[in-house]
């Protein structure tokens, strides 16, 4: 018995058919929307290429970037083939192609819905590739007469700024590596030669911070050196919540910036899917209504479609047997030829009389 049979005459055709061909021009526009936003995720990523350890988070943007190509170029087609069914002489040259295409669409379709997937499971790969990024970019951060890493400084204070956040975890990132120049220490200073000698690899350390961990909204004015020593200032207790650095730390920032991002975007992705798959069915059905007109010179005759010839059951179980099939066939000719190799290989005895 087919699948999700229906039965359709002339005035049902030309509707289903003139349906598809405006679904199929929206899915064309939800392409483009699909490919602009895997666009705009690429250039994010771009803008702080600098603190991310590898190219892996690329996968997403790259991934809808394509999905939106192939979108606009599945969609357009098949607007192309729902036109043309309107008029049978038009549809004729189609139909060889169809079944392939519809194969296609089916695999297309699998592709959508896995990169929709990937927008929503890409949270620990960005972590892991962020908390590297920004741990190796912070090492960078003094180094502004370095060939290639001159910026970093900049791109580090701007990320703080605009992402109101301080190191990699928290401000207490910053006491645990030297982020002052040499050039701007006075190493006759006693107080610099004892904090240099005081550690192990012969870095200037201190609980202080960038100005661009201080939190301009704080009443008070920025504290950023002697962060921890609570007799340095005035009334002042670095624990207590009216520290004036920001607390959260720009890995989580990020985080939460980039994955809410994917998500919203996979949530569109999903839709698309959804939308992707009714016009695959739409398009099966209208295929097989026209195929299944009885009497060609007659448009008006009654027809039937269907998404499957047989039940699901039974096409898995031809699938199946197909396959087992194609299995079966392949071990004859590889025992074919293992024979002809066999008997290549034995050479005639020759006997000799005297």
């Amino acid at each position: 018995m087919a699948l999700l049979k229906v039965k359709f005459n002339q005035k049902k055709r030309v509707k289903l058919a003139q349906g598809l061909w405006l679904m199929n021009w929206f899915s064309v526009f939800a392409g483009i929307l699909v490919f602009s936003m895997g666009l705009f995720l690429k250039i994010e990523l771009r803008k702080r290429s600098e603190v991310m350890d590898n190219s892996e988070s690329h996968f997403v943007p790259n991934s809808l970037i394509l999905m939106g190509i192939l979108s606009c170029a599945f969609n357009g087609f098949a607007g192309k083939i729902c036109y043309d069914s309107l008029d049978p002489a038009k549809f004729a040259k189609w139909k060889p192609l169809l079944k392939p295409y519809l194969a296609l669409c089916f695999f297309f379709n699998i592709l959508i819905f896995f990169v929709a997937l990937i927008c929503f499971l890409m949270r620990g790969s960005l972590e892991s590739t962020l908390a590297q990024g920004l741990k190796n970019g912070m090492k960078f951060y003094r180094d502004t007469d370095t060939p290639g890493r001159c910026f970093m400084k900049k791109t580090i204070d701007m990320l703080q700024i605009e992402f109101k956040c301080c190191g990699n975890n928290g401000f207490k990132d910053w006491f645990e590596i030297q982020w002052i120049s040499n050039r701007y220490l006075d190493f006759s200073s006693k107080e610099v030669k004892d904090r240099i000698k005081s550690n192990v690899d012969g870095r200037y350390l201190v609980d202080g911070v960038p100005f661009s961990c201080c939190n301009p909204s704080s009443p008070r004015p920025c504290i950023q050196y002697q962060v921890t020593n609570n007799s340095a200032h005035y009334s002042y207790d670095y624990q207590t919540e009216e520290l004036n650095l920001w607390r959260r730390g720009c890995r989580e920032a990020l985080l939460h910036y980039y994955s809410s991002m994917m998500s919203s975007m996979g949530a569109v992705v999903l839709l698309v899917w959804l939308f992707e798959m009714s016009v695959m069915v739409g398009l099966r059905l209208l295929h097989t209504s026209l195929e299944s007109i009885t009497n060609p010179e007659d448009p008006e005759c009654e027809s039937e479609g269907w998404i499957l010839e047989k039940s699901l059951k039974d096409t898995l179980k031809s699938m199946l047997e197909s396959l087992k099939k194609i299995g079966k066939f392949n071990q004859v000719e590889a025992g074919a030829e293992g024979a002809e190799g066999e008997e290549g290989g034995k050479t005639p005895a020759i006997t000799t009389v005297s």
